[in-house]
């Protein structure tokens, strides 16, 4: 009996060695998420994926050159992924890379929306220019460090001061995550794009040029004419009316709970079998 008690102990010790290093992997894939980081993560697959190929073709010098690039390799993901490791290490000294992330409330993102269409509207009849992008799936922590954090709660008088004219923060981009400004006067990368229309400038630029490297949304206010675009998916959206621009961002931002989709399909359900 004493055995069996300890042959089970043993390997529930297992199940939990194997759960905790899974879950330390998968958060800090959330930590390199969205990052540069996770090109270079390709690269070293790829890398590997030489080494074995090499190995069963017999092909040695390759295989050799492979060898010392995985010898050499930890050195340089040191180096390399020096960024992200500092950010893991603040986020586990902060007790926050093991935090349960989750996504907003409905209400706190009916919040978020309404604030952003507020000072969008504002802005655009005073032709005030802005750029606000919004964090979706992918992460910009890269872009974010960039600008001046804030960490502040979201509303439309913060993002129209922000982007008041000569102001110290109004030069650059406002980026969102979740129903906060994470930071703002931070540089986005400029799409490169040849089919860019010559009247469009850096604002429309940088926001095409987030969009074709992240899944985020991205507002922008004209200076020169006050229209409001939206750039998404390497698209852009532009001349918009304030309604539907609102529309738009409900639609993209608004996140139904599980209870009220539930909700929804069975009166559903109850309406077609009535």
């Amino acid at each position: 009996m004493p055995l069996i008690d300890f042959t089970l102990l043993k390997y529930l010790a297992s199940i939990v060695d194997i759960l905790l290093v899974w879950y330390v992997i998968y958060k800090l894939i959330m930590v390199i998420r969205g990052t540069k980081a996770v090109q270079l993560l390709k690269g070293i697959l790829v890398i590997l994926l030489v080494r074995v190929v090499s190995e069963y073709l017999g092909l040695r010098t390759l295989s050799w050159m492979m060898e010392q690039a995985i010898t050499w390799g930890f050195l340089a993901i040191i180096i390399i992924f020096q960024p992200e490791l500092r950010r893991a290490l603040e986020q586990l000294g902060r007790g926050k890379i093991f935090s349960r992330s989750s996504l907003p409330e409905e209400e706190e993102q009916e919040k978020t929306v309404t604030a952003i269409w507020k000072a969008t509207d504002y802005m655009a009849k005073r032709r005030i220019g802005a750029l606000i992008s919004l964090e979706r799936e992918t992460g910009m922590s890269d872009y974010i460090e960039t600008g001046i954090r804030m960490e502040s709660i979201i509303s439309s008088e913060l993002l129209i001061n922000i982007f008041i004219p000569n102001t110290p923060l109004h030069d650059g981009a406002v980026i969102v995550q979740k129903n906060s400004v994470a930071a703002a006067a931070c540089y986005l990368p400029l799409s490169e794009s040849p089919f860019i229309s010559k009247e469009l400038g850096t604002r429309h630029r940088a926001a095409l040029g987030i969009s074709e490297v992240t899944d985020s949304i991205t507002i922008i206010v004209s200076e020169e004419t006050g229209n409001i675009s939206l750039a998404k998916n390497g698209e852009l959206h532009r001349d918009m009316s304030p309604d539907e621009f609102k529309e738009i961002l409900t639609k993209e931002l608004i996140v139904k709970t599980n209870k009220q989709a539930s909700s929804v399909r069975w009166n559903w359900r109850g309406k077609n079998n009535g």
